[in-house]
């Protein structure tokens, strides 16, 4: 960073100077410190647009912490925190009792997931799994038909060894898993999968598949047209990834006992499996959905900004199936219930991107998840698994709420 002199650099004169045109906006940070340098866009934008932006300003972090996860920084945009739990979790890397952050501004989200989490710590904690694990990146390329298509696809099966070195000659922690070819007429498709730890790993599998590409390109026909064709598939609603999935695979599950469901969700389990067929399965799939779930993407949504998650990947968060079953009780009581989520695409990181910022990190210390993990990968694991419980507690208890018709009353009692 380079300095003007003191009268240059105070946030006032440097918002003059992107006035005057002196000065782009983007260039503020070469001339004054980062949190100088948001004040003075504050001052430029409260300007041009008579907004006050002094809540924005009032932030707890040093505005150079920040600088590698924003541009053209003016302030931070505070989302009320809260937390729910502890469950128990029997998960492959999740264990032992859990609380989860989560933020959002909607309210009662909290106090019904809060809600379910209470019925599953009744009924003994949940099961949770990682099931699968790859960070995908699918770049396309052109050939001039599908003769070479083929070739190209046939190369590319016998040589994973070789694009495996090239692509983790990039990084120290990643690790590349398949290749999965896909053709469609002159265009090949490369889903290349990866094993990211703990880092959620988009930058570090787009990275390392342009190293392997540039290897596809000089052993066959194949010209890369684009590092990314779409088949990852990043950020966008993806039947790809409700099969293959992205990031972590993860399924959490509970039995609840009968007589629970009856006392502290005041409805039955055999209510709560026809409200979750028709509603979550039949109502899914005639409004043809990938997501056939009630409202999963609130919770991982909520956790994703309390925990520094890519928040647009909220939108593979969501391609979750919710199952309901009853299962006979132990005595003469009424039926218990089985209930399950399986998130097909969930992708989370406790190092890099926005797990770093200050707010963000304490609410992975919370889960005691910051960092890498040990193994590496595990911390990821653990809180992809919190994440589906949280999830599934969400799923029963507005389940219960509609199967009891007491949805739009809860609400009206917590003044919404």
């Amino acid at each position: 960073m380079t300095s003007d002199s003191d009268s240059n650099s105070d946030p006032a004169t440097l918002a003059d100077r992107v006035q005057d045109g002196d000065l782009r906006i983007h260039e503020l940070e070469e001339h004054a410190d980062y949190d100088t340098a948001a004040e003075a866009r504050r001052l430029l934008v409260e300007r041009e647009t008579d907004a006050d932006l002094e809540a924005v300003g009032d932030y707890t972090f040093d505005a150079e912490q920040a600088d590698p996860n924003i541009e053209n920084m003016i302030g931070a945009a505070q989302v009320p925190m809260g937390v729910v739990g502890p469950v128990p979790i029997d998960g492959s890397a999740a264990d032992g009792e859990h609380y989860l952050p989560l933020a959002t501004t909607e309210g009662a989200l909290l106090a019904s997931v809060n809600r379910g989490l209470s019925v599953i710590r009744s009924s003994g904690g949940a099961d949770a799994r990682v099931t699968k694990n790859g960070m995908t990146r699918a770049p396309v390329f052109r050939v001039d038909g599908v003769a070479e298509a083929a070739e190209v696809v046939e190369w590319v099966n016998d040589n994973v060894a070789a694009l495996r070195e090239a692509a983790e000659s990039t990084t120290s922690h990643g690790e590349l898993i398949d290749v999965e070819p896909y053709v469609v007429g002159d265009s090949v498709y490369l889903r290349f999968a990866y094993d990211t730890k703990d880092a959620m790993g988009m930058n570090m599998a787009t990275i390392a598949t342009g190293e392997a590409c540039e290897v596809v390109e000089s052993e066959t026909p194949a010209d890369l047209v684009a590092l990314s064709g779409n088949l990852c598939s990043d950020k966008k609603p993806a039947a790809v990834n409700a099969v293959e999935g992205r990031g972590r695979s993860v399924t959490a599950d509970v039995v609840i006992p009968g007589e629970l469901v009856e006392e502290r969700l005041h409805t039955t389990a055999d209510a709560i499996v026809e409200a979750n067929t028709r509603k979550n399965l039949t109502g899914s799939a005639k409004a043809g959905s990938l997501g056939f779930n009630a409202h999963a993407a609130n919770v991982v949504a909520a956790a994703f900004l309390a925990t520094g998650q890519d928040e647009a990947q909220v939108v593979e968060g969501a391609n979750a199936i919710t199952t309901m079953d009853t299962r006979d009780s132990d005595g003469d009581g009424p039926a218990d219930l089985y209930a399950s989520v399986s998130l097909a695409s969930l992708e989370v990181g406790t190092v890099g991107g926005g797990t770093k910022l200050p707010t963000q990190a304490e609410a992975l210390d919370v889960l005691g998840l910051r960092g890498g993990g040990d193994p590496p990968g595990s911390n990821a694991d653990a809180l992809a698994e919190i994440i589906a419980v949280g999830a599934l507690a969400g799923e029963l208890s507005l389940l219960a709420a509609l199967s009891s018709r007491h949805l739009a009353s809860a609400h009206e009692d917590l003044g919404r």
